[in-house]
C-alpha cells in the first residue's frame, strides 16, 4: 500500500451491527510458524537461566542463601510470566471486544479475499485498542520490579514512554473513527515523542566510518571540512575524529525516527496479518539484541536493554494474542489503532534503550518500502489511496495492483 491508509488497509468501511467471529482454531503449523521468531529470544534466556543454575549448585552445592538466578535473569522471567498473561488476555478479550466496535459502524468488509470477502458478513476493525491497552497494563505492572529492586532512576524513562505509546494509542483510535488527514498523521507524533526527548539522558555522539575520517582529521590536525563542521557540530579531537556529537541533531533524529516508525508500520500494510505479523518480527529481533548485550554488559550498561526487553516482551505477548485473530483468514482487523501503537512502541525502546540507529537495521523491508515509495508519497507520480493487491479468483491468489498514468502525470 503505497498511499497509507486512514481506514484498515484490507477493508472497505461499512455500518455493521452483526459481526460473526470464526472460533476455527490454529493449525499446528500455524502455531509452529506463529512461534518461531521467538524461539531465538527465549533459547538465549534460557541458556542463561541454566548457566547460572549450574554455577549456583558448583559453588553452592545447593546449599546456602537460595539465588540460584542473578537478578537480572529473575526480573526477565518476571516479564516473560506478564507478557504470556498479557497475551491470554488480548486473545481472550479480543472477539469479545469485536461486537461493541461492529455495533458502533467500525467495521468493513475483506476486499482482500475476492467475492467471498466481500459477500461475508462486515468484520470489526480497531481492534489495537485491545492489545495497546493491555499492554499498557502489563507495563504498569512492571513497574514494580523497578520498584522492588530499588532501582528507581528508570521510572522517570518508564512513564515518559508510557505517555507516548497512550498519546500515540489514542491517536491512531481516533484516526479510526474520525479519519484524520496526513497532515496530522504527520504532526502528532512529533508531539507525542517530546516526552522521550525531554528524559533522555543518553549520548548524542555518533562513531564516524574509518572511511570518512580522514575528510575530518589528517595528521592531528582537522582539515578545512572539519573546520566547517565544527560550526555546526563537535568534532571530538582527541578521538582523531572517529566520534562526531550532534548534540540538538541527535534529538532532532530521533524525533524524525517516532515519526517513521508509526508511518512505516502502517504504510507496509494491505494483506491479513502484515501490520501484526511484520511487527511481531522486528520486535523478536530486538529482543535478542536487547539479551545479547545483556548478558554480555556490565550492570550499568545493561540497564537500558533490560528497560527495553520489559517493553518488548510485554509487546510480543499482547502481538501474538491478536496475531491469533488477525491471521489469514482475518477475524478482525487492526487498524492504525495497532500500527500507531507498535510504531511507538519500537521508538520507545530505540531511544531509551540507546540503540536508535541499530533500530532503523531491524526495520530494513520498511526502509526499502518507504524508498520505493517516495515517488508516489511526494506526488511525483499519481498516488492513489487505498491501492490493494486484487485477488485473483482463478488461481485464489493475490495479485500485484496497477493503475495506468497519462505522460503528463510524471512530474520529471
Amino acid at each position: 500500500d503505497n498511499g497509507g491508509s486512514v481506514k484498515d488497509k484490507t477493508s472497505e468501511s461499512a455500518n455493521s451491527t452483526a459481526v460473526q467471529i470464526s472460533k476455527a482454531p490454529p493449525t499446528l503449523f500455524q502455531w509452529a510458524l506463529a512461534s518461531s521468531p521467538l524461539l531465538p529470544p527465549l533459547a538465549l534466556l534460557l541458556r542463561q537461566c541454566i548457566s547460572e543454575f549450574a554455577a549456583f549448585l558448583s559453588s553452592h552445592g545447593g546449599k546456602g542463601s537460595f539465588e540460584p538466578l542473578g537478578i537480572i535473569s529473575r526480573q526477565l522471567l518476571s516479564y516473560v510470566f506478564i507478557a504470556a498473561v498479557a497475551g491470554f488476555a488480548t486473545s481472550t478479550l479480543v472477539p469479545n471486544i469485536s461486537p461493541y466496535l461492529a455495533r458502533a459502524g467500525i467495521a468493513g468488509r475483506d476486499i482482500g479475499k475476492g467475492e467471498a470477502g466481500r459477500r461475508a458478513e462486515k468484520i470489526p476493525e480497531a481492534l489495537g485498542i485491545v492489545p495497546g491497552a493491555i499492554f499498557l497494563i502489563s507495563s504498569i505492572l512492571c513497574l514494580f520490579g523497578y520498584i522492588l529492586t530499588g532501582n528507581t532512576d528508570k521510572l522517570l524513562d518508564t512513564n515518559s514512554a508510557l505517555l507516548s505509546i497512550c498519546f500515540m494509542l489514542f491517536l491512531g483510535f481516533t484516526d479510526d473513527v474520525l479519519d484524520w488527514p496526513w497532515r496530522y498523521k504527520l504532526l502528532l507524533p512529533s508531539v507525542a515523542t517530546l516526552p522521550l526527548l525531554c528524559c533522555y539522558k543518553g549520548s548524542t555522539s555518533i562513531v564516524v566510518p574509518i572511511q570518512l575520517r580522514k575528510y575530518l582529521m589528517t595528521g592531528g590536525s582537522l582539515t578545512s571540512f572539519g573546520e566547517l563542521v565544527t560550526k555546526i557540530v563537535t568534532v571530538d579531537t582527541n578521538a582523531d575524529g572517529a566520534i562526531l556529537n550532534l548534540g540538538i541533531f541527535y534529538l532532532v533524529y530521533m524525533g524524525l525516527l517516532a515519526v517513521f516508525c508509526t508511518n512505516a508500520i502502517n504504510i507496509y500494510a494491505g494483506i491479513n496479518g502484515l501490520e501484526v505479523g511484520q511487527s511481531y518480527i522486528v520486535a523478536c529481533a530486538i529482543l535478542v539484541h536487547n539479551l545479547l548485550e545483556l548478558f554480555s554488559s556490565d550492570a550499568t550498561a545493561a540497564a537500558p536493554h533490560l528497560f527495553s526487553a520489559m517493553i518488548m516482551f510485554s509487546f510480543v505477548g499482547v502481538t501474538l494474542g491478536l496475531l491469533r485473530h488477525n491471521w489469514y483468514p482475518a477475524r478482525v482487523f487492526v487498524g492504525d489503532t495497532y500500527c500507531y501503537f507498535a510504531g511507538m512502541a519500537f521508538a520507545v525502546v530505540g531511544i531509551h534503550g540507546h540503540f536508535s540507529k541499530t533500530l532503523l537495521l531491524f526495520f530494513m523491508p520498511q526502509v526499502a518500502n518507504f524508498l520505493w515509495s517516495v515517488p508516489q508519497l511526494f506526488k511525483m507520480v499519481p498516488c492513489p489511496r487505498h491501492r490493494l493487491p486484487r485477488f485473483d479468483e482463478d488461481i485464489k491468489m493475490m495479485r500485484a495492483s496497477t493503475f495506468s498514468c497519462k505522460e503528463d502525470e510524471f512530474l520529471w
